[in-house]
């Protein structure tokens, strides 16, 4: 009985050991890739361009040639406890800039229909649109109702909006920021400014978890999306800190959907970043700082704990990594196929991560049997050998990648603790991926989608103006 356990676990230990090999070199590989773009368009950007002309500031970047109106988004379900502080902070942060704040609310959220009513009622700035439906649809639902408050708001003032930008109910947002997007929708159909998590609170369990995402989108909107640019390829929404040009949503509306949203996406604002470049427009992602050096972006709290992050990100892999293969399709330049790929490899390398650490735990199993005299294990071959030395070499240069990104957003001592945090980034992608496949599995026998969105919280040093 102990011999025949000892080879069935050793043929699995073998097969998943195989399986993490390959998929952990190739992931790696890919990453490699990306970082040695990066590196060659930074160094000949600072030799060819930053040489000649100085880097331009929110505070020195021209007035707009056209300028005009900027319709903000906000969609909002069950967000009484944040929504009344951001707007009041956004109202404060851009001041008399050309804008106005849509917020979507649903009748079955009375709390956040009064937080919102309660900044809104001395403020022509902000416009309420209740859904004629209860809470909660899809973030797609809800973005589409504002459209269609924007389109009436525009009707009343016999004016269009030049642009539409996106914000969650969470968000603290810079002041330069309706200044940047009214500039630079001049040219650009969609524009991305980074998103900058705020620091994890509480445990370390909880900071870890929050930290985490500070480290992704670190590495993520300092390099990922400058690559993206460089090769051509399209720019993704984040669902934040983006703007659209107004004309390019009109292109996206659909009467069969309610608008230019998608209702039956969990990753909207992604799938029109995508959509509006297969339509000829132009994405732009953009790191500019300010007067004072700070980077222009939007800063949030993400979830502090495995299950919210769990439920977040199994959303971001059903909508973009799952449902993006039959959604979205392949089309474009290599550049363009190079990165959906890319953002479609999430599912598949968090089951690689899974038999990889599987195999961790078989492995001093197998020498306990082995010990015991149970059998020998068999001998790995040589080039199984040199690719798991390939490997070594491939992980610690992506926690170095990790490190380094991480450190420049957010100093060094927290860069140096973004390595081992990577431990935490593993086990929430497996047991997203886990969530994910099963929601995918569902919504294919039927299942609506809903808006699985997770709480939210706004930092207290932020005034509340």
């Amino acid at each position: 009985m102990g011999e025949w356990l000892f080879w069935l676990l050793a043929a699995v230990h073998y097969e998943l050991l195989l399986v993490a090999a390959v998929g952990l070199a190739l992931g790696g590989l890919d990453d490699l890739m990306i970082d040695i773009v990066y590196f060659v368009r930074r160094g000949w950007r600072d030799i060819a361009v930053y040489t000649r002309h100085r880097r331009v500031t929110s505070d020195t970047l021209p007035a707009s040639a056209a300028p005009g109106r900027i319709a903000i988004f906000t969609p909002a379900w069950k967000e009484a406890n944040v929504i009344g502080p951001m707007l009041r902070h956004a109202l404060a942060a851009w001041g008399d800039a050309d804008y106005v704040i849509f917020v979507g609310v649903y009748p079955n959220d009375p709390d956040t229909i009064e937080a919102v009513a309660r900044v809104a009622a001395d403020n022509p700035r902000i416009v309420i649109a209740i859904n004629d439906r209860a809470g909660p649809t899809t973030k797609a639902d809800c973005l589409n109702i504002l459209w269609h408050a924007m389109v009436r708001e525009e009707a009343r003032s016999g004016s269009f909006f030049k642009a539409v930008a996106l914000h969650d109910a969470e968000d603290v947002v810079h002041a330069d920021e309706i200044r940047l997007f009214d500039h630079l929708t001049d040219r650009f159909t969609l524009v991305q400014l980074p998103v900058l998590p705020l620091r994890g609170r509480g445990d370390w369990l909880a900071r870890a978890v929050t930290d985490h995402y500070g480290d992704e989108f670190a590495e993520s909107h300092s390099k990922g999306l400058i690559v993206r640019e460089a090769l051509g390829a399209s720019i993704p929404s984040a669902g934040v800190a983006c703007a659209f040009a107004r004309d390019a949503l009109a292109m996206l509306e659909d009467s069969g959907r309610g608008g230019p949203f998608d209702p039956q996406s969990l990753t909207e604002d992604y799938e029109a970043g995508l959509r509006i470049r297969e339509r000829g427009g132009k994405g732009v992602f953009v790191r500019m700082r300010d007067r004072e050096g700070r980077l222009v972006a939007t800063r949030e709290y993400f979830p502090d704990s495995v299950d919210a992050a769990v439920r977040q990100k199994a959303r971001w892999m059903v909508g973009i990594s799952l449902a993006g293969w039959d959604r979205m399709g392949w089309g474009g330049n290599i550049g363009e196929i190079w990165m959906r790929l890319r953002d479609r490899r999430s599912t598949l390398a968090a089951l690689v991560l899974l038999a990889a650490y599987a195999t961790l735990i078989l492995w001093p199993l197998l020498w306990i049997a082995q010990w015991a005299g149970w059998g020998t294990m068999p001998s790995l071959s040589p080039a199984l050998h040199w690719m798991l030395g390939l490997n070594l070499v491939l992980m610690l240069w992506r926690m170095a990648m990790r490190m380094l990104f991480s450190g420049r957003a957010y100093g060094w001592r927290h860069g140096l603790a973004a390595g081992p945090r990577m431990l935490i980034a593993n086990y929430i992608a497996i047991l997203a991926a886990r969530r994910a496949l099963f929601l995918y599995a569902r919504s294919l026998l039927g299942a609506p989608l809903k808006w699985d969105k997770t709480q939210h919280r706004f930092p207290e040093s932020v005034v509340d103006a």
